[in-house]
């Protein structure tokens, strides 16, 4: 049974453009969502605690034993670009095999389910600490920009869609069955 850690943000100082709610409100609501489809696929998990920090979370995931690190955010653009970028971005540690391979899975996944798929990309990285510092293979996804309004209804409107193309995402990288819950 494969066993997950994962990481919903816990950035609760990034706002929503709405003013409806913030990084680390909707990325946990939307690892609630994912919960019932990773029980019934047969994955183990273990969450972060919002209330910690980012060094606490990346402490917590390197003290267990687990097969992939999933990090999920909504992203910013810089200010001069605020409002005016749009798409995920997934981004995995440069020289990790397993983590480009989950990121491209995850990639084509996204592609299905968000409306401009030619805006999904795969990003190698080597300075984020959630793919830089965890034991286990790693991709920090940034789900949309939530300083862009379309991107953040996106998210909003569409919570339990993401948390099942997550997991659906999950069960190819580890080679197991999806089972719908519902």
């Amino acid at each position: 049974m494969p066993n997950l850690f994962l990481s919903p943000s816990v950035q609760q100082y990034n706002p929503y453009i709405n003013g409806l709610g913030s990084e680390e409100y909707y990325m946990n609501l939307i690892a609630d969502a994912m919960e019932p489809y990773l029980y019934a696929s047969g994955i183990t998990f273990t969450r972060n605690n919002p209330d910690d920090t980012l060094s606490q979370a990346i402490a917590l995931s390197n003290a267990g034993n687990y097969d992939f690190h999933l990090a999920l955010h909504s992203n910013a653009a810089p200010a001069n670009l605020s409002g005016q970028i749009q798409g995920p971005d997934i981004y995995y540690y440069s020289t990790s095999t397993e983590g480009k391979r989950a990121a491209e899975i995850f990639q084509e996944n996204l592609k299905v389910i968000y409306p401009d798929p030619n805006l999904v990309n795969t990003i190698p990285n080597t300075t984020l600490g959630e793919l830089r510092l965890v034991k286990a293979p790693s991709n920090l996804i940034e789900l949309a920009y939530h300083d862009n309004l379309e991107d953040a209804m996106w998210i909003i409107n569409n919570i339990n869609v993401i948390a099942r193309t997550l997991v659906l995402s999950l069960t190819e990288y580890f080679g197991i069955p999806f089972v719908d819950p519902y």
